[in-house]
């Protein structure tokens, strides 16, 4: 059965097309995923058909009756009164009144116990009740608010809640209503590792329709089934999760480039014939007509024909870490450490080392520590239980960018590179900060923004210990997919924070997993963590 169909839809701000032409459907128990770039029009299409946003043509046709749930990536902030356990019951509102009616079908078969017609109507309100899982609302509202790492706060108010709590908290406000489709904006920001494995594990027994957007490639390998690229306005269709898309988008791209060449060479000897022709014409004058007439022919085919648009290859960010001078063999030794905020001890007697060129990433739950050791080991000063290793020279990139001036972006690169400001100008250009935007101050950046900008200094640095927390926060796939790939080329040092399990996948050699106050050494990407676990 078809939930929702779109068919040539065509959204445009200004002068630019976000979205031209998008045609797909989404039938009963589809995983669907949407993927592109950011700024190609994810979160708008998610917004028309969430009726948010209105369409400038073509239609959007929802199968009446169906009930959809939708995690706005940016939600408005209207619980902030509210305390977060009454949010979450309020997503079953309908359940509750049921309730409410078999509460006072109760009272009333007290007072009049041997009324049938009472009795009846009491039955076929708890028949409601059971079908729509009424006794097991308890049992679900723990089972999610455990999963999804909120049920230390069910009892504050929502305005008391940071960002990434409140989101949690009605995404599971949703998953407890069990709409016959989810619709999810980024869902998995701000969860941890062991709270987006239990919402994959929740979302895959889901028996509703889901459509996803999300920069989680490991996430959409476990969740969906069907991908739709956005590229140039348009969609692009691929029956298969994140991985069986790479893969045949590659082998798109090399068909249709194949293709526009071909076409090119055809239009390119159609136009040498016309030509050619056209001269036969005249050389023959007053008796060319006939050549005149077989150009014009050509011409019209020329005219109808249906022209190629050339495939769009990606300019890669040119991140070259390369450095010059190289460390000693161990970069970090880690010993007999207790790392405390005051006299709160958050890791007990961590020891651990990281030799030169090893790639080591730290993972754990939310609040665990990871970012505070990360802090410790920069500020190090060669204490006793941190030291550093000889030569060192950190490049860091923390989680929360900020800046210390409100400067441009042009001023505050030029900190770092040496070189005219034309050649200056140049550079910034191929990271995506084209033209006037230069002059943009850096605390108006978005994330994507600041993090590429913190790349380019980062660059400047010759760094052969690159410090990285949380790295590919606010980044699309693409710009993620090159990081990995020059981290991949880097030859010096590195030690990062993250919750992209696909992203560990591609680079760790060795993992620092934080559980209960205590780290483990585990050698190996995420998947051998995992395995090692089993």
């Amino acid at each position: 059965m078809i939930e929702i169909s779109l068919n040539k839809i065509k959204k445009s701000y200004g002068f630019k097309d976000i979205l031209n032409n998008i045609t797909f459907e989404i039938h009963t128990g589809e995983r669907v995923s949407i993927v592109g770039d950011n700024g190609s029009g994810k979160t708008t299409l998610l917004n028309i058909i969430n009726g948010i946003e209105k369409e400038d043509s073509g239609t959007v046709t929802i199968r009446k009756g169906l009930e959809i749930g939708y995690l706005n990536q940016l939600p408005e902030n209207i619980y902030n009164e509210k305390i977060v356990k009454k949010v979450l019951y309020e997503s079953l509102d309908d359940v509750l009144k049921l309730e409410e009616k078999m509460n006072r079908y109760e009272k009333k078969m007290k007072d009049n116990p041997s009324d049938i017609s009472i009795i009846n109507k009491y039955l076929n309100v708890q028949d409601e009740y059971i079908k729509a899982g009424g006794y097991e609302i308890n049992t679900l509202i723990d089972k999610v608010a455990h999963g999804l790492n909120i049920n230390e706060f069910l009892e504050k108010k929502m305005n008391e809640l940071s960002g990434g709590e409140q989101r949690r908290v009605l995404l599971a406000s949703l998953i407890i209503k069990k709409p016959e489709i989810l619709i999810l904006d980024e869902p998995t920001n701000h969860l941890d590792i062991n709270t987006l494995e239990w919402l994959e594990s929740f979302l895959n027994k889901y028996k509703g329709t889901i459509l996803i957007v999300s920069h989680d490639r490991y996430f959409l390998d476990k969740v969906t089934t069907k991908t739709i690229l956005l590229e140039n306005s348009k969609s692009v269709i691929f029956h298969g999760n994140y991985s069986y898309y790479l893969k045949e988008n590659e082998l798109r791209i090399e068909r249709e480039f194949k293709e526009y060449k071909d076409q090119q060479k055809i239009i390119k000897e159609m136009k040498r014939k016309i030509k050619q022709l056209e001269e036969f014409g005249k050389l023959a004058y007053p008796g060319g007509d006939p050549f005149f007439r077989r150009a014009e022919n050509i011409r019209k085919r020329l005219e109808r024909l249906e022209l190629k648009d050339k495939p769009v290859t990606k300019k890669d960010l040119p991140i070259n870490l390369d450095f010059n001078t190289r460390s000693g063999k161990d970069a970090l030794v880690v010993k007999n450490y207790d790392l405390k905020i005051q006299e709160n001890i958050l890791i007990k007697n961590i020891n651990f080392k990281i030799n030169y060129g090893e790639k080591v990433c730290i993972i754990g739950e939310n609040g665990s520590g990871k970012s505070t050791l990360i802090k410790r080991i920069i500020e190090s000063n060669e204490k006793e239980n941190i030291r550093l290793g000889t030569n060192i020279k950190i490049g860091y990139i923390p989680q929360q960018i900020t800046f210390d001036k409100d400067v441009t972006v042009l001023d505050f690169a030029k900190e770092y590179f040496i070189g005219e400001e034309s050649h200056l100008r140049s550079a910034l250009d191929k990271y995506y900060f084209h033209g006037e935007n230069v002059f943009k101050k850096v605390n108006k950046l978005s994330g994507g923004e600041k993090v590429r900008l913190k790349l380019f200094a980062l660059i400047q640095g010759n760094s052969n210990f690159i410090i990285l927390d949380e790295p590919t926060n606010h980044i699309d796939i693409y710009t993620k997919e090159t990081l990995e790939t020059a981290l991949k080329e880097y030859k010096g040092t590195l030690l990062f924070i993250s919750h992209d399990r696909y992203f560990i996948n591609e680079l760790a050699d060795k993992i620092l997993y934080i559980n209960d106050k205590r780290i483990k050494e585990n050698i190996g990407n995420y998947d051998d963590f995992v395995n090692h676990k089993k």
